[in-house]
């Protein structure tokens, strides 16, 4: 694929940060050359740079989630696009605690609160081993089919097996330090800042629409920073041995042979350890977070708006990852709130929430990729699961269009390269692409039967038909689970069975010359183009004009009666899907006998 041009779009501006701070923090040690992912050749030696994400799979994890390794996703495919050797890991926040039971589970779920997501317990009927695998599991089959390349990091691995051991031991030296840059913002949380910064949350969010905050269910959700009792404050929170909780005082410690002793308040267990050994808890999150920045070397992570006000941990973890652990802190965007434009019957995710998942069984996976590539981090957008999604899919096949004949905006030409492909190659794609409002039309219709179905796409274009419904999918497909998911039943399509002999017995004569009119002309312009003539024509012809006059205010309220005329006679209402498509789904036959011909 073609290097974009650094001034068409967000994602290259940011990568060329990225590039600059990696050759700033690695003088000389940072080149470019080496091989994209998918392609051959050696790669060239030199520094990696390291872009991250953090998810906790506390839960269903939603598209404002997504936002959170998209955003990095992104920058990071735009760097290997230009020849570096450029790695995205994505820390799975699996060692958090488990928080509460969510709504539609056993409420016995509440003994585990307080334990590592991997040790509870997965949902009921669950075939994975825990908690977090379970929601780990939907969301890498979501970023498989999103071409999202990443190094998944289980911070359970990583505790549980001593990975952090020097980091922990290193903490909590520097506890003083830690705790210093902490009470800096804990004076300022008490001089009133808080009712301003959730002022200044409300604010940005969009408004009259389901909010997904990023925050919730990602690593940068807890802003726990640590407990300071009687003993002085400790930056590192053991998991009790014998409850696994972390309702845990740790009371005593001793940095010269790093003994450690804490209580659990839930189940009454002291004990004394030697945390050169103990690998049984995790750092705080202020403190882990800046902890992995320098561990990993992380160069660009984004964060949502809530990790942004004074105090937060993106804001606290820039101190301590330079004062406690020498090392810097990421480039970090703030990322906007992703909103939902109708929510109908989100099966698959439990809470309300829907997930990439839920979106990619109703849209295919460029144009999900494209919603996050054409918005800069810090602008909100929607996903649309009403009728929206039928004008998102047209703006998309414009766009293909302008791409095709080279009219596209530079910026929008980028975005489309960056939802299409990545740097290991281009996303499998609707071999026919048809619009996705005719699909979902025919296939309300149709109820689903492929011989009906492949009748009606054949008729569209009879000049180049549709052979195989194999040449529409995936998009047929997720228009199909659009329409038998999404769409209420009372908005369904049912097409008459019998002539509503009534109301054709009432027609005045100029509605009967109407009908008189279309079907004499079925024949002639049976396809999907030749009725849209048609049926906008009639109005047209009894005014005494020709079928391509331009219409007047008059006409078009000629042409709204004749169409709704149609609809009673045909679905019993004023309303349905195109006139041009519901005819050819019909059939000529059918509509003559409906309408009394």
């Amino acid at each position: 694929m073609a290097q974009q041009s650094t001034e068409t779009d967000w994602v290259s501006r940011f990568a060329d940060e990225v590039i600059a701070e990696a050759e700033r923090r690695a003088p000389g040690k940072v080149t470019s050359g080496a091989s994209a992912p998918g392609t051959s050749g050696a790669s060239a030696p030199g520094t990696v740079i390291v872009c991250a994400s953090g998810l906790s799979p506390s839960g269903p994890i939603h598209l404002g989630n997504l936002r959170e390794v998209m955003t990095p996703h992104l920058v990071a495919d735009e760097i290997r696009r230009r020849g570096y050797e450029c790695l995205h890991i994505l820390s799975w926040d699996d060692y958090d605690r488990y928080r509460k039971v969510p709504a539609g589970i056993d409420p016995s779920w509440a003994e585990h609160i307080g334990k590592p997501l991997t040790s509870v317990p997965a949902p009921p009927g669950s075939p994975y081993g825990s908690w977090a695998e379970h929601y780990k599991a939907a969301m890498e089959e979501s970023l498989a089919e999103l071409g999202i390349e990443y190094r998944g990091i289980s911070q359970t691995e990583q505790y549980t097996s001593g990975v952090y051991r020097e980091q922990v031991l290193h903490a909590m030296k520097h506890r003083a330090e830690i705790d210093a840059v902490l009470d800096r913002y804990r004076t300022k949380d008490k001089a009133g800042s808080k009712p301003n910064q959730q002022k200044q949350k409300q604010q940005q969010k969009p408004v009259d629409e389901a909010e997904l905050e990023a925050a919730e269910g990602s690593g940068a959700a807890t802003e726990d920073d640590g407990s300071a009792g009687g003993a002085g404050y400790f930056p590192y929170k053991p998991y009790c041995t014998v409850c696994e909780k972390d309702l845990t005082t740790v009371t005593s410690y001793d940095d010269e042979s790093t003994e450690m002793a804490y209580t659990c308040t839930a189940c009454g267990h002291s004990e004394t350890v030697l945390l050169r050994e103990f690998d049984h808890g995790k750092l705080v999150w202020k403190v882990d977070w800046p902890m992995r920045w320098a561990y990993e070397g992380v160069i660009f992570e984004p964060s949502g708006v809530d990790h942004s006000s004074p105090g937060s941990s993106y804001v606290v973890g820039g101190q301590i990852v330079r004062e406690v652990f020498d090392g810097a802190q990421p480039i970090g965007p703030m990322y906007a709130f992703v909103g939902i434009s109708g929510m109908a019957k989100m099966s698959s995710s439990k809470g309300g929430v829907p997930t990439p998942g839920d979106a990619l069984k109703i849209m295919e996976a460029p144009l999900l990729r494209w919603l996050y590539a054409r918005r800069k981090p810090n602008q909100a957008f929607k996903i649309a699961f009403d009728q929206e999604i039928q004008r998102l899919y047209d703006e998309w096949d414009a766009l293909e269009r302008k791409i095709a004949d080279g009219t596209a905006q530079p910026a929008d030409e980028a975005a489309y390269s960056r939802a299409v492909g990545t740097a290991a190659g281009r996303l499998p794609k609707t071999p026919r692409p048809l619009p996705y409002r005719t699909l979902a039309s025919v296939m309300d219709i149709t109820a689903g039967h492929d011989e009906q179905t492949l009748r009606i796409l054949s008729d569209l274009d009879p000049d180049n038909p549709v052979t195989s419904l194999d040449e529409t999918r995936p998009r047929l497909d997720r228009a199909e689970y659009w329409i038998t998911t999404q769409v209420p039943a009372e908005q369904r399509t049912i097409v008459r069975d019998e002539p509503d002999k009534e109301l054709l017995g009432s027609l005045d004569e100029a509605a009967r010359e109407s009908i008189r009119l279309l079907l004499d002309g079925l024949d002639e312009h049976w396809s999907l183009d030749g009725l849209t003539t048609l049926v906008y024509g009639v109005p047209k012809v009894q005014a005494g004009l020709e079928p391509d006059a331009k219409p007047t205010p008059e006409l078009k309220v000629a042409q709204r009666a004749f169409f709704a005329l149609l609809y009673r006679l045909l679905v019993s209402r004023e309303t349905g899907p195109r006139l041009p498509t519901l005819l050819l789904a019909v059939g000529a036959e059918r509509v003559r006998r409906l309408l009394g011909g």
